[in-house]
């Protein structure tokens, strides 16, 4: 029997034993939530490292874009002054150009109308040389008709 007493536990023993178990079930816990606590403030410092790390990132994300988007204001005000430098001088070349095209059509009208004007005189004169000679030519008529009827009239006087 003292082997079977010996396996069994009285009521105080097992009270004891209950009491012992508890505690170290309490001290487990407590040291459970000590840990929770710890590794949920470690988890929090963490986080809160990493809002403030993400806000930093944020605000340097927005000096980026900040500084890209004026970096690009920027590009295209120059280049928007060199579209209009270009037009300016393309427009003063294409003036020059237009000048220099009504210059050489006044002076080739000046050519023209000088040129005309000596055909004109050329045409005039030949006109003028042409009478002269017409006039010539009736007045030698004339006299040849006049001195062939002189000699006719001289023979014909003779003759008869």
């Amino acid at each position: 029997m003292d082997v079977i007493y010996s396996d069994i536990v009285t009521k105080v023993q097992q009270e004891i034993m209950l009491q012992q178990v508890m505690s170290k079930i309490a001290a487990v816990k407590k040291d459970m939530i000590i840990l929770e606590k710890s590794e949920f403030s470690t988890l929090l410092a963490e986080n809160e490292k990493l809002k403030i790390q993400l806000l930093q990132l944020k605000v340097q994300l927005g000096d980026v874009i900040n500084k890209l988007r004026s970096d690009n204001i920027l590009d295209l005000n120059l280049e928007k002054s060199r579209v209009k430098e270009r037009k300016t001088e393309h427009d003063k070349k294409l003036l020059e150009t237009r000048t220099e095209i009504l210059e050489m059509t006044a002076e080739q009208d000046r050519h023209l109308t000088q040129t005309n004007m000596k055909i004109d005189t050329e045409v005039a004169g030949l006109k003028t040389m042409l009478e002269a000679h017409k006039l010539d030519t009736i007045k030698y008529l004339a006299g040849s008709v006049f001195t062939c009827l002189t000699v006719v009239l001289g023979f014909y006087r003779i003759w008869m």
